[in-house]
């Protein structure tokens, strides 16, 4: 089989989770005989290629992509659903002839891929890694910081997030904080929605374009995802939310996330040595990076380091503030590593934390942790928790509570061979070879009996 992997972006410039696991399916779907190649692209202000398409190889997998540059989306419809992409992906399908499209994420291609492979006639099969399908912030945050359950009837809550994301590109020096103290978010929101239904001089208005548009994108956004012919989901939470927000989508099928690294018995540090607690990804609010560093610089002094690993330059204020905020005490700022050190990083951690504020979904940092032996502590949302037996293999404390982080905290460092004990019972054992395996029995099950 020919399968085209559609990803918003790839390696080596960009190399988050999405992308990781587009390069698994790729290098195992070429070891088992198949034929992969992978669609990405340049994201729009990103430095430009010399033509519209571009083709080189990563690690012996062919990729193509697309400047986005050359066709830039003109408000926030196109981010979710851009008719000047249509053509684009049918002529480069046309041109790749794959026996399956296998979408992993749509932003830069925008749901115009699906209608270009619907109108080609070919198979789609989709992963879901984020709640692009439904929520404009992609993560079910709301706009005052909370969880979100989708958008409601009348989209107030998703316009909510439209205004506190036009206040931070407006100015840094505008908080969210500071304009609920004047109306809450969500309020302003409603009010607005309101004015335009009501004053006929702002029903013409490009207020109210963007207010259409809102209202419009999750059934825009429903069609297409209906035809798609089978959905992939890593969690039973992402599942559900899908469900729950009407995408009537093919049947979902779960298969967890694979991760290869040597899975041999961790190595106990020295009971001596200070807990050394660690996190990994990318460091940003919503991660609840600077959670951990408050939780952490209240423990007792020489008991315990804290290692981060993320890259600086997203975020630089941000950081600054937890520099400024941990000085003198044992945090250390690590910067980024290549995918292949994982297990030599892990292995000088007691525990990994991923204190997110967000509906996490399986974040392969998460699986590493678990498949090299390293025990964690997560926060209670969904996409985390369903990994975890609690005091055996890692521990739970309320989202966005320094306190109840604090509390798990300071119960390791008081009891040092937590982290060998728990180690011994910590493990995951799916790797991308088995996974593949399986998305390969999906891809057998819809295709064509005589593609190739």
């Amino acid at each position: 089989m020919k399968i085209a992997l559609y990803v918003h972006c790839f390696f080596p410039d960009h190399y988050l989770g999405t992308e990781t696991y587009t390069l698994a399916l790729a290098k195992n779907l070429q070891a088992l005989g198949h034929e992969p190649v992978v669609v990405s692209a340049i994201f729009q202000n990103e430095k430009g290629a010399d033509s519209l398409i571009t083709h080189y190889h990563y690690q012996g997998i062919p990729v193509y992509y697309i400047d986005k540059n050359r066709i830039p989306r003109t408000g926030l419809k196109e981010i979710f659903y851009q008719p000047g992409m249509l053509q684009v992906h049918k002529s480069l399908l046309q041109e790749l002839r794959p026996d399956i499209v296998h979408v992993t994420h749509l932003i830069n291609h925008t749901a115009a891929l699906v209608d270009a492979a619907h109108e080609l006639g070919i198979p789609m099969v989709a992963t879901f890694t984020d709640f692009f399908g439904f929520c404009l912030n992609l993560i079910l945050e709301a706009a005052d910081g909370g969880l979100c359950a989708g958008p409601n009837p009348q989209r107030t809550n998703c316009f909510a997030c439209c205004i506190k994301d036009s206040i931070n590109r407006a100015s840094s020096s505008i908080s969210i904080q500071a304009l609920n103290t004047m109306a809450p978010i969500n309020q302003l929101a409603c009010t607005v929605f309101d004015s335009v239904h009501n004053l006929p001089l702002l029903r013409q208005s490009k207020l109210s374009a963007l207010l259409n548009d809102i209202k419009a994108l999750p059934e825009l956004l429903a069609k297409r995802y209906a035809w798609y012919n089978a959905v992939i989901a890593p969690t039973r939470f992402l599942q559900s939310a899908y469900e729950r927000n009407g995408l009537n989508v093919a049947p979902i099928h779960k298969i967890n996330f694979g991760v290869d690294l040597d899975r041999k018995p961790k190595h106990p540090r020295p009971s001596s040595s200070p807990i050394r607690f660690g996190f990994i990804g990318k460091i940003a609010p919503h991660k609840g990076t600077d959670l951990l560093v408050e939780a952490f610089c209240r423990l007792p002094s020489g008991k315990s380091e804290l290692h981060i690993y993320g890259a600086e330059g997203q975020s630089p204020a941000y950081i600054q503030a937890m520099r400024e905020r941990s000085t003198h005490f044992p945090v250390f700022f690590r910067g980024t590593f290549p995918t292949e050190q994982m297990r030599a990083v892990l292995d000088e951690l007691d525990f990994l934390v991923i204190p997110s504020t967000w509906y996490e979904n399986s974040p392969l940092v998460l699986l590493y942790a678990l498949a090299s032996h390293t025990p964690v502590i997560v926060s209670d949302v969904d996409g985390l928790t369903e990994f975890l037996e609690p005091d055996k293999n890692g521990f739970v404390f309320a989202r966005g509570s320094v306190d109840d982080l604090e509390r798990v905290l300071l119960k390791i460092v008081q009891q040092p061979d937590l982290s060998r004990n728990m180690s011994e019972l910590t493990a995951y054992n799916l790797s991308t070879r088995e996974m593949t395996e399986k998305v390969v029995c999906i891809y057998k099950s819809i295709i064509k009996p005589d593609a190739k």
